[in-house]
């Protein structure tokens, strides 16, 4: 929610906008739950959590670099994370539910009648959403317009980061 509202309180949405002050709070909001996020993963390691921890890995850098190196491109990066996020509460139900379908009738209804809403909005956001942003994105920075404030390889590595995640959550399911 945080994210959304810092993107729809300033009128300049650019790809190379300057952050905002409260695109700026927004940002380090996500840095600190990603790294106390981060610090569960590592203090309550299992060998599972190692692609959580790549994960969180990454996307603190995308938000550091976006938030303190650059200054420039968290309308990118927040729409992103928006786009990433709108589906969690839904997947959360959904997978705990699916844990406890063999041993709840309530379970197991909240699971069969989520499924095929869940399947479909997590397939048109995480599929097509997320790829078509990713596209417009890319397109933009590959231009060259914004050289000047996000350097070329702040960008590709924000690319590589994010093409990663959709990918994982295209074909992980997560």
């Amino acid at each position: 929610f945080l994210a959304s509202c810092a993107i729809y309180s300033d009128s300049n949405r650019g790809f190379s906008a300057t952050n905002t002050p409260f695109q700026s709070a927004a940002l380090d909001f996500s840095v600190a739950y990603f790294f106390v996020d981060l610090l569960h993963y590592v203090f309550f390691f299992s060998p599972g959590d190692a692609l959580f921890i790549g994960h969180h890995l990454a996307t603190l850098f995308v938000f550091l670099t976006c938030r303190y190196l650059v200054g420039h491109g968290a309308f990118a990066i927040l729409t992103l994370l928006v786009l990433a996020e709108v589906t969690s509460f839904c997947q959360n139900v959904w997978t705990l539910a699916g844990v406890r379908k063999g041993d709840s009738k309530l379970a197991a209804r909240v699971y069969r009648l989520l499924s095929p809403p869940f399947y479909a909005f997590y397939s048109v956001v995480r599929g097509v959403l997320g790829p078509v942003f990713m596209y417009k994105m890319g397109e933009f920075y590959w231009s060259g317009v914004a050289d000047g404030v996000v350097p070329r390889w702040i960008w590709v590595s924000w690319m590589v980061v994010v093409i990663g995640a959709i990918s994982v959550s295209i074909f992980n399911g997560d």
